[in-house]
């Protein structure tokens, strides 16, 4: 069965998947340059121009899988040899320009950017060109096209211009970091920085749980990603791996979810606060908003401290299909709650480079959270367990679910121009939510179901009844 959407996912695997082996064997230093030419052999197929060109993307990949540039604050970066491909002109004309008398495009454009060639058709400057799109708009055969970068049309904050050299480049003051430029880029041109070996280090720091114990958190979504084995198999995929033990974040979603209906009992008005890219868009182009944002924590940390509370030399680290994950961690008011942050991509290169055949292994049941706290992953989860805790409070809940950071804009312009009535706005940057993040081996909608049958497996259906032994470990302090 196929691991990937896209054969853009499959190479970032590869470089990942290598680099782990080379780690496990302790030859990355001194062997990591060989990597390119194992993935990219002498008689592989590619599109690019050259096999050496392919390497010397490969390479950028791996360095990518090593973390990438540190001293770039931001997790996403432009693989610049890899951009390379998209047209460097907004508007050109295509061939169904018939080279008619009238002329309206170069009529309307004010710029002197069009001209005629010897056949009468139209021709674009890209020099003079203000890229208005007037001449688009009056042509009566629709022969001028409007061509825009994957991963201009992916970034729904702008933050994603063209530079003079034409190569893809990120306004850290605008990015929210969700990914889609990552995901949508078909040449894979963007890439998040893989901090897979900051996770191989710790376990192997830990001397197989001796010095101290090393716990996996695992998003709710997992169950719709790994489709060629059973959750249960994962789990002991990870354990395998040399982790002490796996918890789901579910329980830590069951957390949030009472926290989060007590803090809008008492504010009246709230936005949610488990999507760091959400939480992100409103810090950076709605800060009028931010004194709505909840202050609670993701099921995330609260998972984490949790687990630090009970065992304090732990290390955690979160699996998931968040990219901006990683960034949150970063945040000076949560560094040090979580130790480091992999995708499923990069899960499924570390049971890869550690051979690991998860579909013949035995099955290890997890089952830490509610219902409400695995339905967490998917849009509307939230608002359906802030709803269910407030069952039996006196407040007429008035929700606006935005799902995708497209809508995040729309609600939240409304919103901060008063043209709402309502109380508590859940947001989340992945269309669909956590289920499609950019990090995940697999996007779609049956991504929904398979989260709704893993959330009526719980053993618990009441949330209330699963956060017991959380209230139990905060009487300590």
């Amino acid at each position: 069965m196929r691991k990937f959407d896209t054969n853009v996912q499959e190479l970032k695997y590869l470089a990942l998947r290598e680099t782990v082996k080379l780690a496990n064997i302790g030859k990355l230093s001194e062997a990591y340059y060989h990597i390119p030419r194992k993935i990219v052999p002498d008689d592989y197929e590619t599109t690019r121009c050259c096999i050496y060109k392919a390497r010397a993307i490969v390479e950028e990949r791996v360095r990518m899988a090593m973390g990438g540039d540190k001293n770039n604050p931001n997790i996403i970066e432009t693989i610049s040899i890899a951009c390379d491909e998209c047209r460097d002109q907004r508007y050109i004309v295509s061939e169904l320009c018939r080279g008619c008398i009238t002329h309206k495009c170069q009529e309307v454009c004010k710029f002197d950017a069009i001209s005629l060639n010897s056949n009468h058709h139209a021709v674009i400057d890209g020099n003079k060109c203000k890229e208005c799109g007037k001449c688009k708009n009056v042509c009566p055969y629709g022969a001028i096209i409007e061509h825009i970068c994957p991963c201009m049309v992916s970034c729904k904050t702008n933050a994603i211009s063209i530079n003079e050299q034409k190569k893809a480049v990120i306004d850290l003051s605008k990015c929210v970091m969700c990914g889609a430029c990552v995901y949508n880029c078909p040449f894979g041109a963007i890439a998040d920085k893989s901090y897979i070996l900051d996770v191989f280090n710790i376990l192997k720091e830990s001397n197989k749980n001796k010095n101290f114990k090393v716990y996996a958190m695992i998003a709710p979504s997992i169950v719709s990603q790994f489709k060629y084995a059973k959750i249960e198999q994962i789990v002991t995929g990870i354990k395998k791996i040399g982790f002490h033990d796996v918890v789901e974040v579910a329980f830590g979603a069951d957390v949030v979810l009472t926290k989060e209906a007590k803090e809008l009992l008492e504010k009246k008005i709230l936005t949610t606060s488990c999507c760091p890219s959400f939480v992100m868009e409103i810090e950076k182009h709605f800060p009028n908003l931010k004194k709505y944002i909840s202050t609670n924590r993701s099921p995330m940390i609260e998972t984490a401290r949790f687990i630090k509370k009970t065992d304090p030399t732990s290390k955690v680290v979160f699996i998931g299909p968040c990219i901006s994950k990683k960034q949150e961690i970063r945040r000076d008011e949560l560094k040090g709650i979580v130790d480091a942050v992999i995708t499923f991509e990069e899960l499924q290169a570390f049971l890869d480079g550690n051979d690991i055949i998860v579909e013949n292994l035995e099955e290890t049941v997890l089952d830490n959270g509610s219902y409400y706290g695995r339905i967490f992953a998917k849009s509307s989860g939230i608002t359906e367990g802030v709803k269910h805790v407030l069952e039996k409070e006196e407040f007429n809940l008035k929700p606006l679910i935005l799902n995708g950071l497209e809508e995040c804009k729309i609600g939240l312009l409304k919103f901060d121009k008063n043209l709402l009535d309502v109380n508590f706005i859940e947001g989340m940057a992945c269309v669909g939510g956590c289920i499609n993040g950019a990090g995940c081996l697999h996007h779609g909608d049956k991504n929904a179901v398979d989260v709704d049958n893993y959330g009526r497996e719980a053993m618990e259906n009441d949330l209330l009844n699963s956060v017991n032994l959380y209230k139990m470990i905060q009487k300590e302090e």
